[in-house]
């Protein structure tokens, strides 16, 4: 095929009205990769859509942006939810509670909220130099100041600004467009259905069998580049497979994202329930994953949401496995805060030590909730 005739193949079609300029308009299209990022950090919104945004506010939020010309800073600026806003959208979604899909247990009005917090939160971390919750791991990648982080700005506003079908509000695009260029999308992985036997298994288990719903493997990350898992992660999964050997558990959670060091291409989850499988023999059926937690607090959240998930029993107790020094962290006062501070309840109440590397933990209800304040591990 010559070259002219490939590019007449690839232009795109335009209707051929004898003296009437040829106009191409744009046309909606999905975004599959945009869809499931917003489903996953913001299911309210996603839900939502387009028709539940006020009139007035639309228009107001529009005006801001159009005034804003080709100054992509100032668009990421007035996308910002101001508190005005967010608290007069909860005030309506709370009269519409009936209407509204239950997401959280605290209801729609609480739940719009922290989505919002959520997307100003991308705002100002990805586009405003605002400094994220944990700069060692979290925000791009490239100075705030520099031209790469202007031209990523810009190529997010250029994004977002494309039609999209049913969104929300411009701001939540403009919102995923800055994870995706800025490559922050790990709140969508491919890689988490290696755990499929055991949420089959799950589905048919008589927990009352067991003492313990599962073992909460926490993640130890690595701090040198090119290292699948810590040698503290090798130590943790070492007592897990003598722990599972008991036969008390139901299962084994092993828990950890893609956090350490920056930019690494491991995700400790799947290095874990790697290790168990290749040096321990451990089945597969046996291993759950939960691949996006990067901190102590979100390894025993995210652990909560798995056993939800598989239809475990949340009243029964579970079993933290990791070494001695994390384990008396857990259970001090200094992590309660931090659970408090962080996510704004704790994810579970933790019981008795057994054993220096072994202390019992019952998951609450409240760890349930979807917080996209951190975009990697809402």
């Amino acid at each position: 095929m010559s070259a002219r005739a490939a590019a007449l193949l690839l232009a795109p079609a335009v209707p051929l009205v004898a003296g009437t300029p040829a106009r191409a308009t744009a046309a909606p299209v999905r975004d599959r990769a945009s869809e499931a990022l917003v489903t996953r950090l913001f299911p309210l919104l996603a839900r939502l859509g387009a028709g539940a945004l006020p009139e007035p506010l639309r228009r107001a939020r529009a005006a801001r942006v159009s005034a804003c010309g080709d100054d992509a800073a100032c668009v990421a600026r007035v996308s910002r939810w101001e508190a005005a806003e967010i608290d007069s959208l909860a005030a309506a979604a709370a009269q519409r509670a009936n209407a509204l899909p239950a997401l959280a247990d605290d209801g729609a009005a609480a739940q719009l909220g922290r989505e919002l917090r959520g997307v100003t939160a991308i705002l100002d971390t990805y586009a405003l130099g605002a400094a994220p919750r944990y700069p060692a791991i979290d925000g791009p990648e490239v100075a705030p100041d520099s031209a790469e982080a202007k031209a990523r700005l810009h190529a997010a506003v250029a994004l977002a600004a494309r039609p999209q079908a049913g969104a929300f509000d411009p701001s939540v695009e403009l919102a995923l467009a800055l994870l995706q260029t800025n490559d922050r999308t790990d709140a969508v992985r491919d890689d988490t259905s290696l755990d499929a036997p055991a949420r089959r298994r799950a589905r048919a288990l008589d927990w009352t069998r067991y003492r313990y719903t599962a073992l909460i493997v926490t993640g130890v990350g690595p701090e040198v580049p090119d290292m699948p898992l810590s040698p503290g992660g090798q130590y943790h999964v070492r007592l897990a497979a003598e722990r599972y050997a008991v036969g008390d558990a139901a299962l084994i959670i092993v828990s950890g994202g893609r956090a350490h060091p920056r930019s690494t291409r491991f995700t400790e989850a799947v290095e874990m329930r790697r290790a168990l499988i290749e040096r321990y023999g451990v089945p597969a059926e046996a291993i759950v994953l939960e691949a996006y937690a990067r901190h102590t607090t979100t390894n025993l959240r995210d652990a909560t949401r798995e056993l939800a998930a598989l239809g475990a029993p949340l009243d029964r107790p579970a079993l933290i496995v990791c070494n001695p020094e994390q384990s008396r962290y857990i259970e001090g006062a200094a992590f309660a805060e931090r659970n408090r501070r962080e996510l704004g309840y704790l994810p579970g109440t933790i019981g008795p030590r057994r054993l220096p590397t072994e202390i019992e933990f019952r998951p609450a209800r409240q760890s349930l909730r979807v917080d996209p304040i951190d975009p990697l591990d809402p």
